[in-house]
């Protein structure tokens, strides 16, 4: 194990954060998590839609608590970066909420976020969202502060009362939930700059920013993100997005034609996949250094 693997991942992202914004590519499973670190990217997320998708679920909360660990041990071991993992509501209630934040940190991740949705929780960018009330957030977000296994674990404090109470709402369960020990907040559904702005000058400290497409959300840069006050942006669904296009276009391809070589130029060749995996056949094949396997 490398020294730098035995730094916990969330003292990892906080120092990322001190330095920079953090850009956290959406990956959905451990091969595209390497591929974000040869990128050159400093953090990765986990989304639960895009592991209820990729399972063959909407985004409704079927994914399990198991579920999501065996993704982040995957994704943290192959990629070796601070693991940023999607929590939902914490599986349950409060109780519920504390064996998420120790299993997600037994697993590897270096932050989660929880949000203030009722089950069963639709995309943060759907409307007729239920939330709970800003109480009983603000004890899970203490009872999770409280029970992680180490101070470094990052906690993200989603919160989806914009399209429900407004800018307002967002503000005061924001600042509610910082108080109760949440290290990030997550204003979810927020429309534009403005916005953005309004929230970060409102509830100062980290915020975190998800930058979606096809949702409520302008297209705004990461740079400009940073600009208006933002500590972490995510970008969940990006690359799954551009996976499942190619994907669906292979596969008409090969039904029309019988034959795949039109498309050989799209294609990752073999000698780029085993570069990827630092795999030489023939060679004994060990991890490369920053990787937990």
């Amino acid at each position: 194990m490398t020294m730098k693997a035995t730094i916990h991942p969330g003292a990892r992202l906080r120092e990322c954060m001190s330095r920079d914004i953090v850009v956290a590519p959406g990956v959905f499973n451990a091969l595209v998590a390497r591929a974000a670190a040869r990128a050159g990217f400093q953090s990765v997320y986990i989304s639960g839609a895009a592991t209820a998708n990729c399972a063959g679920f909407p985004d409704i909360g079927l994914i399990t608590l198991p579920d999501m660990c065996r993704a982040i041990r995957a994704v943290a071991d192959a990629s070796g970066l601070p693991v940023i993992a999607d929590a939902d509501t914490g599986f349950g209630e409060v109780e519920c909420a504390v064996r998420t934040i120790i299993e997600y940190e037994r697993a590897g991740a270096a932050a989660l976020h929880i949000e203030d949705q009722l089950f069963p929780k639709r995309c943060g960018h759907l409307d007729g969202k239920e939330i709970v009330s800003p109480q009983q957030m603000a004890d899970k977000v203490a009872a999770m502060a409280k029970h992680r296994l180490n101070p470094d674990m990052v906690i993200i404090a989603r919160t989806d009362a914009h399209a429900i109470e407004g800018m307002e709402g967002t503000i005061r369960r924001g600042n509610l939930y910082r108080e109760a020990g949440a290290d990030v907040i997550f204003p979810e559904g927020l429309a534009t700059e403005d916005e953005f702005a309004q929230f970060a000058k409102a509830s100062l400290g980290h915020s975190l920013a998800n930058m979606t497409e096809f949702g409520k959300t302008a297209h705004i840069s990461a740079s400009q993100f940073k600009a208006l006050g933002y500590s972490i942006v995510i970008y969940p669904l990006s690359v799954m997005r551009l996976a499942m296009q190619s994907v669906e276009r292979g596969l008409a391809h090969l039904k029309a034609s019988g034959s795949m070589e039109a498309t050989l130029p799209q294609m990752q060749t073999r000698a780029e996949l085993y570069s990827l995996l630092h795999y030489t056949p023939g060679v004994q094949w060990n991890a490369p250094d920053g990787t937990r396997r």
